[in-house]
């Protein structure tokens, strides 16, 4: 029952918000009737192409430029669509406590060209803080002893896809290669939900390119876009997936756990049975649920990712309220965590109020 709750309110909520923003606009246009129709109906074909990414339409038919286009405008749309309904929430608030003059709202260029340069400025801003990728440096102090000091990047919520594509992999590539790291881990989601456009622009040539072994696990997205594709791009990639699996690499133990979404997920406590101890203990972990398993377990370092920090302004407020850490580092007891707010996306490339990073991690005794 809980499910069809969540569809409910996922195809509600935005019917809502377009009802709530196309009513504020009908009344913000200074324009004839007739041409509101043509800005709404415009402004209708690109929400309406949000649905066509969850195969409506069969968008993986289309040419791949048409595809594309559809899918960044689509995703696009409902950012844009959640700052609208912001925006007019706080203007009829401004207008209940007479801040806001009421023909700024009522066929008004004023409020209009307002409105737009607001959005404009925000999202523009948002995709250049989004191409900015925030290196992020840490230090993982062990007693245990190491083979060698070790040179660790962390990366998670890769959504390479129609989102993502080979151009911007190769970029995020070669600024892994610059670190000349001894070990890439990935911590889920290198997949966004389409499968096509990696095949179509060979992506699994571009993690080849890495410098280092390259060790995962799977996220939920990986589910989403068919396992059976996701399982043979990684190995076309030249990843270790390790799915509710071990290995050992330098004297560091390293455990990967398949995703919540498998229902075969087996538990931590299965996972470390017979394993050495006396070696440091990374874990990868997509999704940061129950964070105390991995203190109980022994684990010396977890790595997540999954929640992007909730990607946007104010969904960050959300996703801080629903996880224990949702962003960032975090200690418990003798377990160090990192949760990462991923290097890529979902959806529309914008980053307001959070970042896109790499962890670069220094792996040392004191």
């Amino acid at each position: 029952m809980s499910q069809y709750i969540w569809v409910a309110a996922f195809l509600l909520l935005p019917i809502i918000g377009i009802s709530y923003v196309f009513w504020h606009l009908w009344q913000l246009l200074p324009l004839p009737a007739a041409y509101k129709y043509i800005v709404l109906g415009v402004l209708t074909l690109g929400i309406f192409t949000f649905f066509a990414n969850f195969g409506l339409f069969h968008l993986d038919n289309w040419p791949m430029p048409l595809a594309t286009f559809v899918y960044q405008v689509g995703t696009a749309s409902l950012f844009i669509l959640l700052y609208s309904v912001l925006l007019f929430l706080v203007l009829d608030f401004g207008k209940l406590i007479h801040l806001v003059p009421r023909n700024l709202m009522f066929h008004s260029w004023t409020g209009t060209l307002a409105l737009v340069s607001i959005l404009v400025v925000s999202f523009t801003y948002g995709y250049f803080h989004y191409m900015d990728k925030k290196r992020v440096s840490i230090a993982m102090h062990t007693l245990k002893s190491l083979s060698k000091p070790m040179k660790i990047v962390m990366l998670s919520d890769l959504h390479i896809g129609y989102n993502n594509q080979v151009g911007e992999l190769n970029r995020w590539v070669d600024m892994v290669n610059k670190e000349n790291p001894d070990l890439i881990l990935i911590g889920g989601d290198i997949i966004d939900g389409h499968f096509r456009p990696l095949e179509e622009q060979s992506m699994a040539a571009s993690f080849r390119r890495l410098h280092a072994p390259v060790v995962g696990c799977l996220g939920n997205h990986e589910f989403y876009s068919g396992l059976d594709n996701a399982l043979r791009f990684y190995e076309e990639a030249g990843i270790t997936l390790l799915r509710d699996s071990t290995m050992s690499l330098n004297r560091i133990n390293i455990i990967g756990r398949d995703d919540r979404t498998s229902h075969k997920r087996k538990p931590l406590g299965e996972l470390i049975q017979g394993l050495d101890k006396s070696k440091y203990t990374i874990l990868l972990d997509h999704q940061p649920f129950h964070l105390e398993e991995a203190e109980k377990a022994g684990i010396d370092f977890q790595f997540s990712g999954h929640t992007h920090d909730g990607q946007l302004w104010p969904i960050n407020w959300i996703t801080r309220a629903i996880y224990e850490q949702s962003f960032g580092p975090l200690q418990k007891g003798k377990t160090q965590y990192y949760v990462s707010s991923g290097m890529g996306l979902w959806g529309g490339k914008f980053r307001i109020g959070t970042r896109s990073e790499y962890i670069v991690g220094t792996l040392v005794n004191p």
